[in-house]
């Protein structure tokens, strides 16, 4: 059946905002060519879209040729105000941006050493700070990315094991103070989504990031689509049991998983065991992201061959489940390591499973996490200020 008259306008109002935002200012007459849409309309969408406020004339094009020039048209980029949010062990960081994504203004605390109320205060206080800096009165949405469980039901950070209570206590209490709309999301899901965005799998539609930072994780994303299993646990691969730990992890630590292999603790130690020099995790960069540069600039391959045979054991389980044929190698440790660190992995993976699984190397690195909440927020705040109005 055909679309009714109201249908067909939302779907080329939203499909002209989709070109917009992607290309940029267009004329009329390239809308026009981009759509397929006769001229009147076009015309006719162009002025439903001033009228709702979305889109504006923002230049001129066609000084280089004779005659009128054609109007540029654009998305109102102060239309709405976004914020996102990568709130750490350690410590927070925000950007606040406009409808498109340009960042106003950013900042970052550490968090360690207060308790949790005024560690929820300090979070709350930089938010605030940050948006005023920004110039904005109001925020339309905020996306908060955050270590731990989401519950799939409700969308809120459930209680964890070893991680800051503060953590769910500034969800709720950003939920109450600001008149917006708060997602969270964990934070290996979202560095997924910035890594498969803009970052080092572009091209891939199925592929598992393997975190690599003060912790690890793991993001599963499956023709497209993150992949967060029936309680929100999908990819908590610090917990899978592998060997070479000593022993097994449990239901409230992951001790004796793949977490006392590849963390950034047991990094440390193995790059100590070879002589590398790491640091301590007290700063906001892992030891072992520091260990893993170091390596490489003294080509300890020892360590980095060492390193290797441990990351190939969770990506070798990994790719027996799922068969991604792309592993990520992200978080700080996986970009300080880079194509170096992520073929030695490929090729101890290729000589442990059959399964053909192409390793590469974040692109990213940590600033994946606020970068996948601000693309997560800006998404869901378009689909609903481009979504049709009831005529």
């Amino acid at each position: 059946m055909p679309a009714s008259p109201s249908t067909a306008r939302a779907i080329n109002d939203r499909l002209a905002l989709r070109l917009l935002q992607d290309q940029g200012p267009l004329t009329a007459g390239q809308l026009k060519n981009l759509t397929g849409l006769s001229r009147p309309t076009v015309a006719d969408l162009v002025e439903r879209l001033q009228g709702s406020g979305l889109i504006g004339v923002v230049g001129e094009s066609g000084a280089e040729r004779r005659g009128p020039n054609a109007r540029l048209y654009g998305i109102v980029a102060d239309r709405a105000h976004l914020a996102a949010l990568d709130v750490r062990t350690t410590s927070v960081s925000v950007v606040v941006t406009d409808l498109l994504g340009a960042t106003l203004a950013e900042a970052s605390l550490p968090m360690t050493g207060h308790s949790d109320e005024p560690a929820v205060q300090r979070a709350v206080g930089l938010l605030e700070r940050t948006v005023a800096e920004a110039g904005v009165r109001r925020l339309h949405s905020v996306g908060i990315g955050a270590p731990g469980l989401i519950d799939p039901a409700t969308g809120e950070l459930r209680d964890s094991t070893g991680l800051p209570a503060w953590h769910r206590r500034l969800v709720g209490a950003l939920q109450e103070r600001l008149p917006a709309t708060v997602v969270v999301e964990n934070e290996t899901n979202l560095a997924a989504v910035a890594e498969q965005r803009e970052g080092a799998a572009p091209d891939r539609d199925t592929f598992v990031l393997l975190w690599l930072g003060h912790g690890v994780g793991a993001a599963v994303v499956l023709d497209g689509a993150l992949r967060r299993g029936a309680s929100g646990g999908a990819g908590e691969i610090g917990f899978l049991p592998v060997p070479g730990t000593g022993g097994l992890p449990s239901a409230t630590g992951c001790d004796g998983g793949f977490h006392a292999l590849a963390g950034s603790a047991a990094i440390r130690s193995l790059a100590a065991e070879h002589g590398v020099v790491s640091g301590d995790d007290r700063g906001e960069e892992p030891a072992g992201a520091v260990a893993v540069r170091t390596a490489l600039a003294a080509g300890a391959d020892d360590f980095l061959d060492a390193l290797a045979d441990r990351l190939a054991l969770g990506a070798a389980a990994v790719s027996a489940v799922l068969d991604p044929g792309c592993v990520v190698l992200g978080g700080e440790t996986g970009h300080a390591g880079g194509p170096a660190l992520a073929a030695r992995v490929e090729d101890r993976l290729a000589a442990l499973s059959p399964l053909r699984t192409e390793v590469r190397a974040s692109a990213l690195g940590g600033a994946a996490v606020l970068r996948g909440a601000l693309l997560t927020v800006r998404d869901a705040a378009q689909d609903e200020l481009f979504a049709p109005t009831t005529p």
